[in-house]
């Protein structure tokens, strides 16, 4: 076999110890140490000193200089020097600091006095209950970037009151598992640190693209939620005067200020100190850490326990992602090194495609692959296949970035591995079938279609911001 066709095994193997259930980031690490072993495999090099032994060396020093000589192979020191790269990369800094601020603001008590706020400003609008759910649930996950938590949480306060209300369970359902998922793309958003960080694209730059997208999707969910609500009324009844009771002006505008402008605040001092440069990402984020403990004290919600639980799944998390990296700067270096990524230029090129047309192959690759992967695999491990590529077709990263962003919601929406669908069954009743979930999720999978539409038709939806605030 050529070097090409055992990169491209690896490859196949790997996917294949994935579909097993293997840990990823340590099988990442084993078949690139295990490959590599053998690519760099040089025994002239390697067991030099042993071979310089003369007929007076004793055994133990032939041992020991064989066994120096067995991992004298190249393979180790690459591994050590990008275990270091990852540990020392500033950009991924911002990772921890941006997931304690999530986690402290997850147990601040906030959600529930958010949707009541919300709930009661919008009594007026048709669907109110599934706005106030949809906008509560965009906030709160764009404060922690944490799906899973968002929609347990909205599950647990947003589900049983839309029930009682009368809505539809598949509609109820859809709202807070398309709405959950917004925090992966709506800065500041970890997946976005993640993407600077494998791709060398400036992050205030991708935050700044990713702003008016992140809202072109929440303005198409609004305007589904909205105009079915209004088409078909049964699934999202106008809520009685006991349901939600009228407030007087002076007491909404109070709870607005003290459930929905502290959040809201928050945000935005962390995104508008990165965007206007008042703050390196990392700096922000210490920021959003210090912010997000103070709102957590000033809602009576701060214990040493959550304090202690909101570390430990900052560490664990934060140690997930290095260790992937760690496992895939090693596996895509070998993988290269062999001639993968070359056999994937040129089979790709040979196809002969239009920019248009290569874009849409990759974000079809990208959909398929999030039915059983999650997005931090596919950011890390798969998409910089795909970056080398960018340069053949003269697509920019950045658009490219926002594009995978943007595709990625639906790998927590669709059928069969939606893993917002599973979070939210979880908790859900047991009058919710998980089929009545997957059913609600599919209006607003298509609304992510009709968004990435919207950004190759017109591509200044990414591009307005960015040069509005950096020049071309």
């Amino acid at each position: 076999m050529t070097d090409p066709q055992i990169a491209l095994m690896m490859l196949g193997l790997f996917i294949f110890m994935v579909f097993l259930g293997f840990p990823i980031a340590f099988t990442l690490m084993a078949m690139g140490i295990g490959f590599g072993y053998y690519a760099y495999f040089d025994p002239s090099r390697m067991w030099r000193s042993y071979f310089r032994l003369d007929e007076m060396a004793t055994t133990w020093d032939s041992l020991s200089l064989w066994i120096e000589g067995f991992f004298n192979n190249r393979i180790f020191d690459l591994f050590i020097n990008q275990t270091y790269t990852v540990m020392s990369n500033e950009v991924l800094t911002a990772v921890p600091l941006f997931l304690f601020m999530g986690y402290i603001v997850e147990r601040a008590n906030i959600v529930d006095r958010l949707f009541s706020t919300l709930n009661l400003a919008s009594k007026r609008v048709p669907g109110s209950m599934g706005v106030a759910a949809l906008i509560t649930c965009a906030l709160f996950a764009t404060a922690t970037g944490i799906v899973g938590a968002v929609v347990t949480l909205m599950g647990l306060l947003a589900l049983p009151a839309m029930l009682k209300a009368r809505y539809d369970p598949a509609f109820a359902s859809g709202i807070i598992c398309a709405g959950g998922t917004l925090g992966i793309l709506i800065p500041p958003s970890i997946m976005l640190i993640v993407y600077a960080a494998a791709s060398g694209v400036s992050i205030v730059k991708l935050y700044a693209g990713a702003l008016l997208p992140g809202f072109t999707l929440v303005g198409l969910y609004l305007v589904y939620i909205i105009g079915r609500s209004i088409l078909q009324p049964s699934a999202a009844p106008r809520p009685t005067d006991e349901e939600v009771p009228d407030v007087p002006i002076g007491r909404l505008l109070f709870l607005v200020a003290t459930s929905f402008f502290p959040l809201a605040f928050l945000i935005l001092s962390v995104l508008g100190s990165i965007l206007f440069g008042l703050a390196t990402p990392t700096e922000a984020a210490s920021i959003g850490a210090l912010g997000g403990i103070l709102l957590a004290v000033a809602y009576r919600a701060m214990t040493w326990q959550r304090l202690r639980e909101s570390t430990y799944l900052t560490v664990r998390t934060t140690a997930m992602v290095c260790w992937l990296f760690v496992g895939s700067y090693t596996f895509s270096s070998v993988f290269s090194y062999l001639g993968g990524e070359q056999l994937i230029a040129h089979f790709v090129t040979g196809l002969d495609l239009t920019p248009f047309q290569f874009l849409l192959l990759a974000q079809l690759i990208i959909f398929l692959l999030g039915w059983p992967l999650e997005w931090s695999e596919i950011i890390i491990i798969f998409v910089p296949i795909f970056l080398p590529l960018l340069a053949i077709f003269d697509i920019d990263p950045l658009f490219f970035g926002i594009l995978v962003a943007l595709n990625l919601q639906t790998s927590f929406l669709t059928p069969p591995m939606a893993m917002s669908a599973y979070y939210l069954k979880g908790i859900a009743p047991p009058e919710v079938k998980l089929t009545q979930i997957f059913a609600g999720v599919m209006p607003f999978l298509l609304m992510v279609f009709i968004c990435m539409a919207l950004m190759y038709a017109f591509p200044q939806i990414v591009y307005y911001l960015p040069e509005r605030f950096y020049g071309n």
